[in-house]
């Protein structure tokens, strides 16, 4: 594309992460979380919300280079707790009914081979400190919305054979296409999409399903039990205040709560995934009474079992969602190595802690009353993709029927 066409388009990717994305009303404050190899399109952000009425938008460089540095110097004391100065920060807008942006750059393998006990020590470090932030979040009481930005690492991890200018660019042509950034008004092709999304979720929220059984021929012979009174979601959120935004960009899914306590069966990964700066690749995981009790991977079992020895909650699944084989990031046939995309292109799993708002009435209770319905709570949340061409899932009802969701990786509606 020509400079032109390129900046034209970077504005309107900035204008939609701020209205559609988070839908920054007047007077709100913004959290925006920002990797330092995107500084120049944090910028444009920025100015878009204040666009829209922002009252300060607080900006927050994050650079995956000095964390690892860090990571292969500092002791592990160091990042066994948050400091409470970086806690009150994120916790406070928190408080102040912030949205949050966060425009990510990764390189999928800028963790690979860091000490694994200092990377497991911060996570749960994290999972304590921003507790108050993120029971905001997963409240309603939040707004907030992931973007992705290229960068030379990651941009050479998806296309290897070109240099890296025209990785880049490639990626970034990818990167638009997905969040339908095309010919036309994005934010009129967004608002279809989420139509599109809302319908599929009316359907299956019409069976009430008690339990899915997952298929397919890479192995995987799985079933996941559902959450009594689940919900199926898709597209747009609603904040306690009303209003809609999108969560993640691109979203091509609908999903809902398993029951953590139920899942049987072997499920094998259709993709690699890219955890913690570290990819893991071709694996299996084999559940019992709903629990994880082994797993096997061909690369990055170590990252895999430590991710899973996190906390008995990375052990159990928190979500389960549905995106056909034949859809639009899946049939542009790129491996993005970044779990933003490729979970966008594959029907997924996630292991760690559920969404409240996934099940009736979730929001309202508390994390005892939750995991009594079977809602997992966990440090992590972790997606993981499972669907293939040939993908089969039958949805059981609560007195047994069998009922056709997925056959031959796609919808059956």
């Amino acid at each position: 594309m020509t400079t032109a066409s390129f900046n034209q388009k970077l504005k309107e990717y900035a204008r939609l992460t701020a209205s559609m994305g988070v839908n920054v009303k007047e007077g709100q404050y913004v959290l925006l979380r920002c990797a330092v190899e995107a500084v120049e399109f944090g910028r444009m952000v920025q100015e878009e919300c204040f666009k829209l009425g922002a009252k300060d938008v607080i900006f927050v460089l994050e650079d995956q280079r000095a964390a690892r540095i860090r990571l292969d110097y500092a002791s592990l004391e160091q990042f066994e707790n948050i400091p409470e100065w970086r806690a009150e920060q994120r916790n406070f807008y928190a408080r102040e009914g912030c949205v949050c942006i966060n425009i990510i750059a990764e390189d999928p393998e800028i963790f690979a081979g860091a000490p694994s006990d200092k990377m497991t020590a911060n996570t749960l470090a994290a999972d304590r400190a921003f507790k108050e932030f993120y029971d905001i979040m997963l409240s309603g009481g939040m707004r907030w919305t992931i973007v992705a930005y290229p960068c030379e690492a990651w941009a050479k991890k998806v296309f290897p054979e070109l240099t890296a200018k025209k990785a880049i660019e490639k990626l970034w042509d990818a990167i638009f296409k997905t969040v339908r950034i095309t010919k036309g008004d994005p934010a009129k092709k967004w608002r279809r999409h989420d139509r599109v999304l809302k319908r599929r979720a009316k359907v299956l929220n019409g069976y009430a399903f008690k339990a899915l059984h997952y298929r397919n021929s890479l192995g995987t012979d799985l079933t996941i039990g559902l959450a009594e009174n689940h919900i199926w979601m898709g597209g747009s959120d609603k904040s306690k205040d009303g209003v809609r935004y999108f969560a993640n960009m691109p979203t091509e899914e609908i999903f809902t709560m398993p029951d953590c306590r139920y899942a049987s069966g072997r499920v094998y990964s259709a993709l690699p995934l890219s955890y913690q700066g570290e990819l893991i690749d071709k694996f299996w995981l084999e559940f019992k009474d709903g629990r994880v009790e082994d797993c096997g991977a061909e690369v990055g079992e170590h990252a895999l079992r430590r991710l899973l020895d996190t906390d008995e909650g990375s052990r159990h699944l928190g979500e389960a969602a549905l995106i056909p084989y034949d859809s639009p990031i899946s049939n542009l046939g790129i491996l993005f190595y970044n779990t933003l995309f490729d979970e966008n292109a594959s029907c997924h799993l996630a292991l760690g802690s559920c969404y409240p708002d996934t099940v009736k009435g979730g929001v309202k209770l508390t994390e005892d009353e939750l995991l009594e319905r079977g809602g997992n709570k966990s440090a992590n949340h972790v997606d993981f993709m499972i669907g293939t061409a040939d993908m089969e899932i039958t949805g059981i009802t609560a007195d047994g029927s069998e009922v056709p969701v997925f056959r031959d990786g796609g919808f059956v509606f």
